[in-house]
């Protein structure tokens, strides 16, 4: 399959790779760009440290190596560890899971620094607080929309180029739509097999119209590009 890659990198480059192992075509053209950001994060000390995107393992400073990292997904987690960070502890894959972790691993009334980027859920931050941890968040980086639909894209769109589009945020999702719309393309982009890593993300396509094709029973990406082959 014609498969268009929209996330950021540098997981697009690494979507595309998994796609192109198992007999796909990726076209990478991300719609949103990561950016970090300056501010310092903030003074310690730390019972632990919830990680819920890659993007965030980078960000974390030097001097919190040695406490607990604890991982929203194998993914995350691969990260932190790549970065030095540890002992890493891996959650299910969800945020909602990710607080159960922590819940059942740290005692209540604990200490949490929660790196993060600028668009996020509620969760785990709204189950920890509840269940009495004090919880701080450092947003590590932000995700900018493009301006413009990217050229390859654009020209895939018009030329009937693409067979299906992969989805792995809410909001790239989001701004695929609205990109491809502004350019002319919205027709050609609902025509597309749709894919989502989760419901919440097949939600944003649904309330436009657009017919999602399958959604991942667990956010992971295998479990993503595994529904190329239904």
């Amino acid at each position: 399959m014609r498969v268009w890659v929209a996330r950021p990198e540098p997981g697009a480059t690494r979507t595309g790779a998994a796609l192109a192992g198992r007999g796909h075509a990726p076209l990478l053209a991300p719609v949103l760009a990561i950016r970090p950001r300056a501010e310092p994060p903030p003074a310690g000390p730390f019972d632990g440290i919830l990680l819920t995107s890659a993007q965030a393992a980078p960000a974390v400073a030097a001097d919190l190596r040695g406490v607990p990292v604890f991982a929203v997904g194998a993914r995350t987690a691969g990260a932190a560890r790549d970065a030095g960070l540890g002992p890493v502890i891996e959650g299910p894959g969800d945020a909602a899971g990710l607080a159960a972790l922590v819940a059942a691993r740290l005692p209540t009334g604990a200490r949490l620094l929660h790196v993060a980027g600028e668009d996020r859920k509620a969760e785990p931050a709204a189950s920890l607080g509840q269940a009495g941890f004090a919880l701080v968040t450092h947003v590590a980086y932000g995700a900018r929309a493009l301006p413009h639909l990217p050229r390859e894209a654009g020209d895939a769109l018009g030329r009937g180029a693409l067979d299906a589009a992969l989805h792995f945020s809410r909001r790239s999702a989001a701004t695929a739509l609205a990109l491809s719309d502004a350019a002319g393309h919205g027709g050609a982009f609902r025509a597309l097999e749709h894919y989502c890593l989760s419901a919440d993300i097949a939600e944003a396509l649904e309330q436009a119209g657009i017919r999602v094709h399958f959604v991942a029973a667990q956010p992971r990406e295998t479990a993503l590009l595994d529904g190329l082959a239904r």
